[in-house]
């Protein structure tokens, strides 16, 4: 009979201690919520500005991130939409049936197969009020991963100011050099399109030769067609082309 009780009680307080440590945790869970998406919110404004060259180790990112103008935008029209930038989240977006469009599958060179039907933009502007930079999100598959990342232009909507990878999960050492900063410095004063208005720019296979490339990633062929691909698709005609019109128009 004890030794039924004592194996009721031990029961018992195993029971307890669980349920306490439970209600504990989520408790710590809820409570550190806010601060995390804080983080998340910080880190994401340090990587579109370190994508365009506006901020610095050590800086303040929120305050530097004042100088940031978002909007939305419709990717159809190129149009902006009365949609509020801090409530829209564009990958979010293309993944809900009820935000996003399928890609006609000739034009979905980056295997998205789907994007959202609007797109957060960022911009910088003079004092005159004239745009300086665009910063725009793009993303596609590399080998192993889907690449999210922000790439910046100058106020012609073509000239390169710079690029980031923010999430990836490629093999370090090969696919994973598209963190490297050596190899992010060769894309700025790049172009991404021609004269006739093609996007031009790509990967090279090897050494890149001329304004329109940048070296090839060794031992990571997928990867670096993958960031091709990407960059091809979201600034072709079913991306972020109109807009760039429109800001080239000086309509923005």
């Amino acid at each position: 009979m004890s030794s039924s009780n004592d194996t009721i009680k031990t029961i018992t307080v195993a029971g307890l201690l669980c349920l306490v440590c439970s209600v504990a945790v989520s408790l710590v869970v809820v409570q550190l919520r806010p601060q995390q998406a804080k983080n998340a919110e910080i880190d994401m404004k340090k990587n579109i500005l370190m994508s365009a060259g506006l901020i610095k180790e050590g800086d303040d990112v929120q305050a530097a991130f004042e100088k940031i103008e978002a909007i939305v935008i419709d990717l159809e029209t190129g149009e902006k939409v009365d949609i509020d930038p801090k409530s829209f989240d564009q990958v979010a977006a293309s993944k809900d049936p009820k935000q996003n469009i399928r890609i006609p599958a000739e034009k979905d060179i980056g295997k998205l197969n789907t994007r959202a039907k609007y797109a957060t933009v960022y911009l910088t502007r003079d004092e005159e009020g004239s745009i300086e930079s665009v910063i725009l999100k793009h993303w596609g598959k590399g080998l192993w991963s889907t690449m999210y990342g922000f790439i910046a232009l100058g106020a012609d909507a073509n000239t390169v100011k710079g690029f980031a990878y923010y999430s990836h999960g490629e093999t370090p050492g090969l696919g994973g050099e598209v963190d490297n900063p050596g190899w992010k410095s060769q894309w700025i004063d790049k172009k991404l399109f021609s004269d006739e208005g093609n996007v031009e720019f790509k990967v090279a296979k090897g050494t890149a030769n001329g304004g329109y490339q940048v070296d090839g990633l060794s031992g990571a062929t997928i990867t670096a067609n993958g960031v091709t691909s990407s960059i091809k698709y979201w600034f072709g005609d079913h991306g972020y082309s109109k807009f760039l019109e429109k800001v080239r128009a000086g309509e923005i």
